[in-house]
């Protein structure tokens, strides 16, 4: 589960980078992929703690 941190905080930095250097392309779609890990992250955190 600690992966899905771990991935989302490297796509934000990468997201980060891409938005300095101009390409704001891909920097939203970086940003896109880290904002639905750390959705994934919750839920299954949510699950997790229920069961």
């Amino acid at each position: 589960m600690a992966d899905l941190i771990y991935l989302a905080v490297i796509f934000l930095i990468l997201a980060l980078v891409f938005y300095i250097m101009g390409a704001r392309g891909i920097a939203g779609f970086s940003m896109e992929i880290a904002k639905w890990l750390v959705i994934i992250f919750v839920v299954v955190a949510i699950i997790t703690f229920l069961l």
